[in-house]
């Protein structure tokens, strides 16, 4: 037993990793994206979702972080990944063990050797035994899987950093999208009541002979026109309010509201450079890790070649007397060496091999498509976000532009200047262009929050430590508006 330790700490000193160790791919990363915001900083690292100044928004993520069903899935993940890496980690050491067992037993009279004549066939046996396996890692294999199974919990907690970085971008999106319906289902009810009014006025100036009976109907056509965009908004609010409140791990109803779709206001683009999406976006993160794992799997199955080494010793007492069970005449030890290893796989381990480094060859490429992937995505969120902010400066543009056209038209209406069929054509491409400038503030909006998606950041780190509250540090209940018909 003495000679266990020094022999198995030389024999593992000399011991060799086998398999290609890690290296980073190398990446093509552009020095610049294509359109550079004019309003660039870096922010990438704060939390951007305060700059819209919506106190009711923080709200709703900080629920969203602690309640989400996905969120809580992706933790369970790197528990697990966390369990299995403690299990390979554990093969470094001696397997510590102890037996116990005592019998009672009747031996044959004509067995061999035979019981002499009077002897009592009947006796009581006493063993236990303390004893340790070590299979040592002469060529790697426990290191490389050990290497693997790291690789795994760093990947399953970019995973969960991924599942953090949606869940907050998704939950500020839809409250954008939410108040965007809210204000333009306002404008469609106020223009409803106006054109309502513009009815009630003709049919007592079409019974006063004033007007005709076409424009009459031209009038209430344009009434029920904009009556009839109000349930379908009206829907869509309802369906955006459930999709919400499944996000914060609710059943659903109705969604707080806070400021309105005028008032948020956007925060600033990040201005950080393409490369700085390998250091911090989850996804990256998470193939580069797989891919760590897979090479590390090459070395594990290359090692299957060799043979193992194993060392065994044990210490214990045998005694058919409970009395002396313990005693020196009762000791027993054991101390032994086990080699052992394949002559004929017939493929086996050169399958096993060649799976390994086709895993690695499609890890590596599955790394370099989800880089190009999100340098793609960056782009056409930043790329996004500065057109948008111009076509919302046009919109807004063009708004002014037909309320003053659909002034003059009603006036020269008035004044008998013009028929009804001006002032109809006037007043629908306003109501028109006032909801589309609605959307396009909301997909302004929408879009600087896509960048912040895109580029990941430090704020992601920050949301995925409150995300690991308990459910009793939760926020409470957020006080609730009615919004859309409920059932």
């Amino acid at each position: 037993m003495r000679m266990l330790i020094p022999t198995a700490l030389l024999v593992f000193a000399v011991g060799c990793t086998l398999g290609p160790d890690y290296a980073r791919p190398t990446i093509d990363a552009p020095e610049a994206w294509r359109v550079q915001p004019a309003e660039a900083e870096n922010v990438a690292n704060t939390q951007w979702w305060k700059s819209f100044n919506d106190p009711a928004l923080d709200d709703l993520i900080d629920i969203a972080l602690a309640e989400n069903r996905d969120v809580r899935i992706a933790a369970a993940r790197v528990e697990q990944f966390l369990g299995a890496l403690t299990s390979t980690r554990s093969r470094f050491f001696p397997t510590v063990g102890y037996d116990m067992d005592a019998s009672r037993a009747k031996a044959s009279r004509v067995g061999q050797p035979p019981i002499p004549a009077g002897g009592d066939p009947y006796f009581t046996l006493y063993q236990g035994s303390l004893g340790a396996t070590w299979q040592i890692d002469l060529f790697g294999r426990v290191r490389r899987l050990n290497e693997a199974a790291q690789a795994r919990v760093y990947a399953s907690e970019q995973a969960r950093r991924g599942v953090v970085l949606s869940l907050v971008t998704s939950v500020a999106a839809s409250y954008i999208t939410l108040r965007q319906l809210d204000r333009q289902l306002e404008i469609a009810k106020a223009t409803a009541n106006n054109f309502g009014e513009t009815a009630r006025i003709f049919d007592l100036r079409h019974k006063a002979g004033v007007v005709s009976q076409t424009e009459v109907s031209q009038v209430r056509s344009q009434h029920e026109q904009a009556l009839a965009t109000i349930p379908a908004l009206e829907q869509q609010i309802a369906a955006v309010e459930n999709l919400i409140s499944i996000t914060l791990g609710r059943n659903p109803g109705p969604i707080p509201r806070g400021l309105t779709i005028d008032q948020l206001v956007p925060p600033r683009i990040p201005g950080d450079l393409p490369s700085s999406l390998l250091e911090r976006r989850p996804d990256i993160l998470q193939a580069e890790q797989n891919l760590v794992a897979a090479n590390a799997n090459i070395g594990a199955t290359r090692a299957l070649y060799f043979p193992d080494l194993t060392l065994t010793g044990a210490l214990g007492s045998t005694s058919t007397s409970f009395g002396n069970f313990l005693t020196g005449p009762a000791s027993a030890w054991l101390v032994g060496a086990n080699l052992a290893g394949p002559i004929f796989t017939f493929g086996a381990i050169k399958g096993q091999v060649h799976s390994a480094q086709a895993q690695k060859d499609e890890a590596v490429l599955v790394y370099q498509q989800t880089i190009l992937n999100a340098f793609r995505e960056t782009d056409d969120a930043i790329t996004g976000s500065v057109k948008k902010e111009e076509e919302l400066a046009r919109q807004a543009a063009r708004v002014t532009a037909l309320r003053e056209s659909a002034r003059l038209s009603r006036l020269k209406f008035e004044y008998g200047m013009a028929g009804y069929v001006e002032v109809l054509i006037a007043d629908n491409e306003l109501f028109a262009a006032e909801i589309a400038l609605v959307r396009v503030r909301s997909e302004r909006n929408t879009q600087i929050v896509q960048v912040y998606r895109a580029m990941g950041g430090g704020w992601v780190d920050a949301a995925a430590d409150q995300s690991s509250a308990t459910g009793s540090d939760a926020p409470s209940e957020p006080r609730t508006e009615a919004g859309g018909m409920r059932w």
